[in-house]
């Protein structure tokens, strides 16, 4: 990419950030999670292990989910709920194993659609999206480490400092993501990269907004990073 090409994007990239956090600022826009509709978000565990129970997720919905200390995805076959208002699911991945994990295991939901056609595609996709490398996320979001800056430089300039997965997609690219650009924005947020500029922010355990750290805490951030990962895009001046 040209320097020319590159000052352009950036150009492009801080206008649309002035409307779209402008919008925002008046409540156009709002920080909404990806997995739930709650409304508090949570930094710590502690936070979130004190919470009301979240709602149950329904049956096909898609998920990522921890089982082992290993991620999964899969579909939810079934949904119960105890007498104390906890959720629990039986899941199933894309090879035909189940699982059965608590609500809290679960760290990323989809709403499938309708169509089992349109459902099944879906889920490959979403399954496909689950292995992707956090430089391949990059570069089929088309979201180099200079924009990833540039969007924790223009989410610090708002009011509360948040940023979600869709509001990324929307920011740099002007259009409303996909179910699975959102995923995988979601990911790129919770990639090693994205911890150098954010903190992840929780509701109900899972993360579902990024808080743009301060100024001194990225350069000390990144100082860290740039000891291990010398040749990361990020560390290359």
């Amino acid at each position: 990419v040209s320097y020319f090409s590159h000052i352009t994007t950036v150009i492009m990239f801080r206008f649309f950030a002035l409307v779209y956090f402008g919008a925002s600022s008046v409540g156009a826009f709002s920080v909404q999670p990806q997995v739930l509709s709650g409304s508090v978000l949570f930094s710590k565990k502690s936070d979130a292990a004190d919470a009301v129970a979240a709602p149950a997720f329904c049956v096909g919905t898609l998920v990522e989910f921890v089982e082992k200390k290993r991620v999964h995805v899969g579909k939810i076959l079934e949904s119960e709920t105890n007498i104390g208002g906890a959720a629990r699911y039986e899941i199933e991945d894309n090879e035909g194993r189940q699982y059965h994990v608590a609500d809290k295991a679960v760290s990323f939901a989809i709403l499938a659609p309708n169509s089992p056609a349109a459902a099944l595609k879906l889920f490959d996709e979403f399954c496909e999206a689950s292995k992707v490398s956090e430089k391949d996320l990059r570069a089929k979001l088309d979201i180099s480490t200079d924009l990833l800056e540039l969007a924790w430089e223009e989410s610090g300039e708002t009011e509360d400092h948040l940023l979600t997965a869709p509001q990324l997609v929307e920011l740099v690219h002007s259009h409303v993501g996909s179910a699975i650009e959102k995923y995988m924005a979601w990911k790129l947020l919770r990639s090693e990269t994205a911890h150098v500029y954010f903190k992840e922010m929780k509701d109900h355990g899972r993360v579902v907004a990024f808080k743009a750290k301060a100024r001194d805490a990225v350069a000390a951030s990144k100082a860290a990073f740039c000891r291990d990962h010398g040749d990361s895009d990020l560390c290359v001046v």
